[in-house]
């Protein structure tokens, strides 16, 4: 099964030349989209597979005495739930683009670099080492900032240049750390930064607190937390829909949340200090969050403004988590604010891909984006407006769909772990958030249509109700069918941040 991992790079990453290649043979340009769906579709059934087997690292190029020395690539349980999200809606939202895309010149090109940044998600959540996770974190940023400028318009290129220097300087924190962390230990491997800090109690010292604040603060700045979110609400609205799906829904989980788990679980180890960076960020991107999104008349900026908030529940989440374990309590109330931060990440990948690809149906169909001139569209999109209107459920916490499961687990493990206001804080935003889809219900889908164009709007092409409809059964189906197969999901990836030295294992450092 070892040899399977690489392809979930290879697979997305060669499709993507292939398309590059077949746009410029005559005839060959229609069959790009079906290849690359295909490439997406396999990483899935790679993802699918890989689910609860224990593998072991493998080492690419084979350097050194016994070939223990190379690229290394982990696909532990967290990596394997987190190869899932990312494929899944990378899946819906390629199903999505073939027909949302159709209305841009070049698509081969929009198809090659979808297929790259996915490929570097991939491997973001495959690396065993911090420089090989920044090489993949970057060449998916890289992606994204072409995928962000796509249309061209300037309200495009603006968030796409914003998006790109706020990345920089994100990126130049993240970089900086490493490099701090390899002249203190002399390793890259996250395991073995791991253990070489830990032996030599290094953890305090003024260069591994400096690298620390750089990490946190460049991940935060990746994962849009607040004060750090100012690109997200311009890029989220400016892309294409599959592409705000995409950053929504995945790339800032893996590239951020992802990585700051990782960071302070496996390399750094849980400390108290790293916990209440957690808990402030996450609380405050929550609150904020879901605060500004009430007052938004822009649909996509609303959802972009709630992506902000609902990661906010996650950070939130690990940092209860850390906290717990770094002031020696109990493992099963910290694995239950893990195993809600987990899980509540991948409803978030279901939901607001949902979301976001809904509101690109109605922006394409009716020509606006904007509340006030919409109405109507559950007589006119009553498929496009039952996916949203089940989306919108999902993200309040309305049961029995799948964000009201995860939001529950995450204040009661949060009142249990001894922080009761940040519970009624998150019951308070799930409230907020309730409120802020209520307009959304009553100015897009009911009332009467606000111009022409949203009154004479079709339903949405086939090939777009399929996306839908993929997020849409995740969402229904999400919540209580995690009771059955919380322990396959989520299992092994809570017990990779739940206890280092089964992660230390796994990554290849002998204990």
């Amino acid at each position: 099964m070892e040899a399977l991992v690489p392809l979930l790079v290879a697979g997305p990453l060669g499709m993507g030349f292939v398309v590059v290649v077949l746009a410029h043979v005559k005839g060959a340009k229609r069959f790009t989209g079906a290849l690359g769906a295909a490439a997406v579709l396999a990483n899935l059934a790679i993802s699918f597979s890989l689910l609860g087997v224990d593998l072991k690292p493998m080492f690419v190029g084979g350097w050194g005495p016994d070939n223990a020395i190379g690229i290394q690539i982990v696909c532990d349980g967290l990596s394997q739930l987190m190869a899932v999200i990312i494929n899944l809606v990378a899946l819906a939202a390629f199903i999505f683009a073939g027909a949302y895309m159709r209305r841009f010149t070049r698509v081969w090109l929009f198809e090659a670099l979808f297929l790259l940044m996915t490929a570097a998600m991939n491997g973001v959540v495959i690396s065993g080492d911090l420089f090989n996770m920044y090489v993949f974190i970057e060449v998916a940023a890289i992606a994204s900032y072409g995928l962000v400028a796509f249309g061209c318009e300037s309200e495009e290129l603006e968030a796409a240049f914003k998006y790109l220097v706020l990345g920089v300087v994100a990126s130049t924190f993240i970089l900086t750390a490493i490099a701090v962390l390899y002249s203190v230990t002399g390793q890259l491997n996250m395991a073995r930064i791991s253990a070489a800090l830990a032996e030599g109690k290094l953890t305090t010292s003024p260069a591994v607190l400096l690298a620390t604040a750089c990490l946190l603060g460049g991940l935060a700045l990746k994962s849009a937390m607040v004060p750090f979110h100012a690109w997200l609400p311009d890029a989220h609205p400016s892309a294409p829909a599959p592409i705000s799906a995409m950053l929504s829904g995945v790339l800032i989980k893996a590239a951020g949340v992802y990585a700051l788990a990782r960071v302070v679980f496996n390399v750094l180890g849980p400390n108290e200090a790293c916990a209440a960076i957690l808990i402030v960020l996450g609380t405050t991107s929550m609150v904020i969050g879901v605060f500004l999104a009430v007052g938004q008349w822009d649909f996509k900026r609303l959802l972009a403004y709630h992506s902000i908030s609902q990661m906010g529940y996650v950070v939130l989440a690990l940092g209860a988590g850390a906290g717990v374990l770094a002031r020696g309590g109990s493992e099963a109330v910290a694995g239950l604010c893990l195993f809600g931060g987990l899980f509540h990440m991948f409803n978030h990948a279901a939901f607001k891909s949902l979301l976001f690809l809904a509101s690109g149906s109605i922006e394409q169909q009716t020509g606006t984006r904007h509340l006030k001139e919409l109405g109507g569209l559950a007589k006119n999109m009553p498929f496009t407006s039952l996916c949203c209107r089940i989306g919108a459920l999902s993200i309040a916490g309305v049961p029995p769909f799948n964000g009201f499961f995860s939001k529950l687990i995450i204040i009661v493990a949060l009142a249990v772990a001894g922080y009761p206001v940040l519970a009624a804080l998150a019951v308070l935003v799930a409230l907020m958030t309730l409120i802020s889809f209520i307009k959304v219900q009553r100015y897009a889908l009911e009332g009467e249509p606000g111009t022409e164009a949203t009154a004479s709007a079709r339903e949405a092409p086939v090939l777009m109700c399929v996306g839908l409809a993929i997020l849409a059964v995740v969402c229904c189906v999400g919540g209580l069918a995690m009771v059955p197969l919380k322990d396959y999901l989520f299992g092994d990836a809570g017990k990779t941040l739940l206890q280092m030295t089964k992660a230390l294992g796994m990554m290849g450092v002998p204990q």
